[in-house]
């Protein structure tokens, strides 16, 4: 997620002036050292390179992977059945490349897909990939007992069944644009030799979480927690050993010493620098700032449910006036530039520009303070005399917004709110938490609003899980059926101009109900050392094409020497 903090305008515009439109944020970084190899790739591979990072993952088991902070470290170690291509195409198969498949074929009806895994394909610890690690993949990421995230957008598979020992066939209930993109990008496969004689609902619990074993071109070497964790090259890949001989993860307690370590010579990739360490970073000899595309937006989620019980309305926000009310009282353009100067754009809808089709054809809510306060009045909530915060039946509009401590930016946004709806009348109290506290107040929906960073996968089938109203982070309660029946005729649209008009009227809506304010995208950039060499930025995985990166072999770190490099 995108940390950032105030920063002084001229400070920012230098800092910016290289740096096309971006969106998304996460991690990886670069180093040196490492074992001596004879292979024709020598002199162009090996070292150890260093990610820093203020967030360390709960789990590796890649079914309960809910938050960006082991992404990096799972896409490394795991493989999908395919990979999107750089396009983010999300119809049919075009542009997906092999991963585990060598190929797959389509049932003439186009309701299945018989994927033929790579033969030579083998787990870190040298048993050989099967169909039925797919199948049972597909079983752990879609049972109850293990309560993943990610099943709520595998509903249209029907099931997958096992041909032979190398050909797995996924049965869909419906033809879909996006049938191929279900079965491929939302799940990374598991060893079935290890796990199946674990029962569903022990797994995420298991050993495993802690010391993986994938197939991918990193293998997982060692984890101590709260300090790093190792992965090394997979010399046995049948894709080919990562050009990196390591990768270590070090983390940290906050943003601050993530940066201290950079500029210290003690990482060489941090995905969160900020703006107000931007012009140093820019002074730098030995770091460059690089473009970071992303997918992401930040919002405020109003709980539209009572707060601690979701079977009764929100006697504020379950009123569609006062959130529309709310929405229009904040000038986001000037919050934008308080907060991010250059380096943020207004957030249009419940998407970043770059997953808009027609973004000319959206109506977003303008900033008019005098209509908001109509539409209070309208709903009951006066503004007497001598008073400065509206009541309706002697309830004063009131509320509290929580933003994390990990987010400057996030923080300040809740500040802006406050100060800029105290002019209608609104009372907005805000706190600040960690950000498992927060999480554990909006689970029990113990909250009223909540400042948030949404990263969305390609396609906008996410919408399903943050926004449909079985949606497994849905985390505002919203529920709309008109809404529902939108999202899912364009999920069905296989035409592109129907499909442009019906994702139109599924932004619209959700603009519309305002179930949340739509406040930002960030665009803030990576630091990275010059040393190193990355493979292609995906907006929705920075550190998909890891395997590809590289060290400048002139510029290479003894970083055993200096003890950061070491097997651990």
């Amino acid at each position: 997620m995108f940390d950032s903090t105030l920063r002084p305008a001229a400070m920012i515009r230098a800092a910016s002036r290289a740096l096309p439109r971006a969106l998304l944020s996460l991690l990886l970084l670069v180093a040196c050292g490492g074992e001596t190899r004879d292979d024709a790739t020598a002199s162009n591979s090996g070292g150890t390179m260093i990610v820093v990072q203020p967030e360390e993952p709960s789990t590796l088991f890649p079914p309960m992977l809910t938050s960006s902070a082991g992404l990096g470290i799972v896409d490394g170690i795991f493989d999908r059945l395919a990979e999107i291509g750089p396009e983010l195409n999300v119809s049919g198969d075009r542009g997906f490349t092999p991963r585990l498949a060598s190929s797959w074929l389509w049932a003439p009806d186009s309701l299945s897909i018989a994927f033929t895994l790579d033969a030579r394909a083998r787990w870190h610890d040298g048993a050989p990939v099967r169909a039925e690690d797919v199948r049972f993949t597909f079983a752990v990421y879609t049972a109850d007992s293990v309560g993943s995230d990610h099943k709520s957008v595998l509903g249209n598979i029907d099931s997958v069944s096992v041909r032979d020992s190398l050909t797995a066939v996924f049965w869909f209930k419906r033809r879909l644009p996006h049938q191929f993109f279900e079965a491929t990008y939302h799940m990374y496969m598991l060893p079935s030799h290890l796990l199946s004689a674990i029962g569903m609902d022990q797994l995420k619990d298991a050993p495993f979480g802690r010391a993986p074993v994938g197939t991918g071109r990193f293998r997982f070497a060692s984890w101590e927690r709260g300090v790093r964790m190792d992965m090394i090259a997979d010399t046995a890949n049948a894709r080919g050993r990562a050009l990196l001989d390591r990768v270590i993860w070090s983390f940290v307690k906050d943003y601050g010493t993530a940066t201290v370590k950079l500029f210290a010579g003690e990482a060489d990739f941090y995905e969160a620098i900020r703006p107000e360490n931007i012009p140093e970073a820019e002074r730098s000899a030995t770091l460059l700032l690089q473009p970071a595309p992303t997918l992401q937006y930040g919002l405020l989620i109003f709980n539209l449910g009572a707060r601690g019980d979701t079977t009764a309305p929100n006697p504020m926000f379950g009123d569609v006036r006062v959130r529309r009310a709310l929405a229009m009282a904040l000038d986001r353009v000037k919050m934008a530039k308080n907060v991010f100067d250059t380096l943020g754009a207004v957030s249009l809808a419940a998407a970043p520009r770059a997953l808009i089709p027609d973004s000319g054809a959206l109506r977003p809510l303008p900033y008019a303070p005098a209509a908001a306060r109509a539409l209070l009045d309208s709903a009951g909530w006066i503004l007497t005399a001598g008073d400065s915060v509206r009541a309706r039946d002697g309830v004063r509009l009131t509320f509290e917004v929580l933003a994390p401590q990990s987010s400057l930016a996030r923080q300040r946004y809740a500040t802006l709110l406050q100060e800029q709806l105290r002019a209608i009348g609104v009372d907005v109290r805000t706190r600040t938490l960690a950000g498992a506290a927060i999480g554990a107040q909006v689970m029990s929906h113990d909250f009223d609003a909540f400042v948030w960073v949404w990263g969305m996968t390609p396609g906008r089938l996410g919408m399903v899980q943050t926004w449909g109203s079985r949606g497994s982070q849905n985390m505002g309660e919203y529920r709309s059926r008109v809404f529902d029946v939108l999202l899912d005729s364009a999920l069905l649209a296989f035409d592109d101009t129907r499909s442009r008009r019906l994702w139109t009227a599924t932004l619209q809506q959700l603009i519309d109900d305002q179930p949340a304010i739509f406040l930002y995208e960030p665009q803030t950039p990576i630091a990275v050392h010059k040393r190193i060499r990355t493979a292609p930025l995906r907006p929705d995985a920075w550190y998909a094409n890891l395997a590809d990166w590289s060290i400048d072999p002139t510029q290479r770190i003894d970083r055993d020497r200096i003890g950061l490099g070491g097997p651990r």
